[in-house]
C-alpha cells in the first residue's frame, strides 16, 4: 500500500497546476488559431469562453479530485458507480497523449540544440525539420531524452519532485515569456501585428471561431484528461480552492496570451503581414519561426531562449500527463510511485515509437488516413475529451447537481461565481460540448472546415 502524497503549499499546487495547462497547445496553438480567426475576435471570443465555460470545467474537476482524494478513475466511482465508465474513459486520454507528446517534446530539444550551438541557418532552411522527423536515430533519441527527464521527475514524487520543479520552472517560464514578447515588439513592422491580435472585428465572429476556441480550451487548460481530478486530490481541505483555479486560469491564459504576442508580431515583420504565412503544428514551431528567427537581431540568442522556453512548457505538461497515470496505477494495482514509473515509462517508450517513427521509417502506415502521431492526437484531443468532458457536464449538473460542487468549494472560501457556474454546467456546457464534438469530427473528415 502508498500514503497519499500531497502538495505541500497552496502555491505549490498552482504554479504544479498551471505547469499542466500551459504546454505545447499555449505556445504553437494558440497564435495560429489567434491569427487565422481574426486576431482580436479569435482573443475575445476566447476569454469569454475561459471566464464561463473554462473556468467550470476546471474548478469542477478540481474539486471533484478534492471531494474524492482519489485518481480519476475512483473519483468519478466514488461520485456515482454509473458513471464508472467516465473514469476509466477519462483515464485513457493522458495514456494516450503521453508517448507521442514526448515524441514533440524531443523535437523541441533537438531545436534547442541546433540553437544554442549556431546551427540557425540550418534549422531555418527549407527541409531541415522534415529531414529531422523522416530520419531514425535522432527522433527516437531524442524521445527517450525527454520521457527520461519527464520519469525521473515524476519518479521523485509530487512535493519533491513535481512541485519542487514547477516552483523552479514557471516563474523562469513567465519571465522569459515575458522578456521575448517584449524584444519582439521591438522589431520593425511588429506593431501592424500587436494591432490585429489585439482588436477585435465582431464581423468576424463566427461558429468555427467559436468551435475553435472551444477546441483550444481542452488543449490550453487540462481538461477532461484526469490531471485537474488528480491534482485536486492531492490539494489541502484548507486551501481557498476558487481562489487557486482563478490563479491557474490566469497564468495559463496569461502564457498563452503572450505566446500570440511573441508569434504574431514576428511572424508579420518578416511576412509583410499576412497572417496566413502562420501555419498550424509543427510547421509553424519548426519551419516559420526559425526563419524569422534566422532574419532578426540576435535571433541565434532570443531563438535559443524561445525554445528553452518550449521545453520547460512541455516539460510541465508532461510532468502532469505522467503523473495522472502513475497515480491510477499506484492506487488501482497497489504499486509504488518507482514501480508504477518504471511499468508506464516502458510501456510508453513502446507506444511512442510509431508517433517518433510515423513521418519516417513507418511513414507509409496510416490509420484513418493519418499518421501515428496525428491519429492519436485527433482521437484523445477531437473524440475522447469532448465526451468525457460532456458526461461530467451531465453528472454534476443532473445527478450530482451543482450543489455538490459548491459545498466542496466552500469548505475553504466563497464560491463567488456560483449562479453562472450551475447554468453552465446544466445547460450551455453540455450543448457546446456536443456541438465540439459534432464539429471537429466532420472538419477532420473534410466534411465542414474549421
Amino acid at each position: 500500500m502508498n500514503t497519499k502524497s500531497n502538495f505541500s503549499s497552496r502555491i505549490g499546487f498552482v504554479l504544479a497546476t498551471a505547469g499542466s495547462a500551459v504546454g505545447l497547445g499555449n505556445l504553437w496553438r494558440f497564435p495560429y488559431l489567434a491569427a487565422k480567426y481574426g486576431g482580436g475576435t479569435f482573443l475575445f471570443i476566447y476569454l469569454i469562453l475561459v471566464v464561463t465555460f473554462g473556468f467550470s470545467m476546471m474548478i469542477t474537476e478540481i474539486a471533484i479530485g478534492r471531494k474524492t482524494g482519489l485518481s480519476v478513475i475512483g473519483a468519478f466511482q466514488k461520485l456515482d458507480k454509473r458513471f464508472s465508465f467516465l473514469g476509466y474513459l477519462a483515464a485513457v486520454v493522458p495514456m494516450i497523449i503521453f508517448p507521442y507528446y514526448c515524441v514533440i517534446g524531443g523535437w523541441v530539444i533537438k531545436y534547442g540544440v541546433l540553437f544554442s550551438s549556431g546551427q540557425i541557418a540550418h534549422a531555418a532552411t527549407d527541409g531541415a525539420f522534415n529531414t529531422f522527423i523522416e530520419g531514425t536515430a535522432e527522433p527516437l533519441g531524442y524521445f527517450f531524452l525527454f520521457i527520461a527527464v519527464t520519469a525521473l521527475i515524476v519518479v521523485l514524487g509530487v512535493e519533491k519532485g513535481i512541485e519542487k520543479f514547477s516552483k523552479i520552472l514557471m516563474p523562469l517560464l513567465v519571465l522569459l515569456t515575458i522578456g521575448i514578447a517584449i524584444y519582439g515588439l521591438t522589431v520593425d513592422g511588429a506593431m501592424a501585428g500587436v494591432k490585429y491580435y489585439l482588436t477585435p472585428d465582431f464581423s468576424k465572429i463566427s461558429m468555427n471561431a467559436i468551435c475553435a476556441a472551444l477546441s483550444q480550451l481542452f488543449y490550453s487548460m487540462s481538461i477532461a484528461m484526469g490531471i485537474l481530478v488528480t491534482y485536486g486530490s492531492y490539494m489541502s481541505k484548507e486551501d481557498d480552492l476558487a481562489k487557486s483555479a482563478v490563479q491557474v486560469e490566469f497564468f495559463d491564459t496569461g502564457i498563452a496570451f503572450l505566446a500570440a504576442l511573441i508569434v504574431i508580431p514576428a511572424v508579420f515583420a518578416f511576412s509583410g503581414g499576412d497572417p496566413a504565412t502562420l501555419g498550424a503544428g509543427p510547421s509553424l514551431m519548426f519551419i516559420a519561426l526559425p526563419k524569422v528567427f534566422a532574419n532578426m537581431q540576435f535571433g541565434s540568442v532570443i531563438g535559443t531562449a524561445f525554445f528553452i522556453l518550449v521545453f520547460f512548457a512541455a516539460l510541465t505538461s508532461s510532468i502532469s500527463l505522467l503523473e495522472t497515470i502513475v497515480s491510477i496505477f499506484m492506487e488501482k494495482l497497489h504499486l509504488s510511485r518507482k514501480k508504477a514509473c518504471l511499468i508506464i515509462f516502458i510501456v510508453s517508450l513502446a507506444l511512442g515509437i510509431p508517433s517518433a517513427l510515423g513521418y519516417g521509417a513507418l511513414g507509409s502506415i496510416k490509420l484513418l488516413g493519418m499518421q501515428f502521431l496525428d491519429f492519436f492526437d485527433f482521437i484523445s484531443n477531437s473524440v475522447i475529451m469532448p465526451i468525457v468532458a460532456f458526461f461530467t457536464c451531465i453528472l454534476v449538473g443532473h445527478i450530482i447537481k451543482p450543489e455538490a460542487i459548491r459545498d466542496e468549494v466552500n469548505i475553504s472560501g466563497k464560491f463567488k461565481r456560483y449562479a453562472m457556474y450551475r447554468v453552465m454546467m446544466k445547460y450551455i456546457g453540455p450543448v457546446m460540448l456536443l456541438v465540439i464534438l459534432v464539429s471537429s469530427i466532420l472538419n477532420t473528415f473534410g466534411i465542414i472546415s474549421l
